[in-house]
């Protein structure tokens, strides 16, 4: 069970990669549990090898077509 109120939400619509990525990493200093949001294509693969290289784990959610949401946890 997840508590969602202790989730801090990243918005990074209309950024260009790799600024999702670079605000997810800022996020993460002081979070450990982080909803990203961006709809740059690219996104995805920032977001993946940002969290291999740390050891976060990430869930996508697909909730829209135009962009992507993933939940980053250490």
């Amino acid at each position: 069970m997840t508590n969602e109120a202790s989730t801090l939400v990243v918005d990074a619509r209309g950024m260009r990669c790799p600024w999702p990525a670079l605000r997810l990493a800022r996020a993460m200093r002081n979070a450990s549990d982080v909803l990203l949001i961006a709809d740059d294509p690219q996104a995805g693969r920032e977001v993946a090898a940002l969290a291999g290289e740390h050891g976060w784990s990430v869930e996508a959610d697909s909730a829209s077509a135009t962009e992507g949401r993933w939940r980053v946890r250490r």
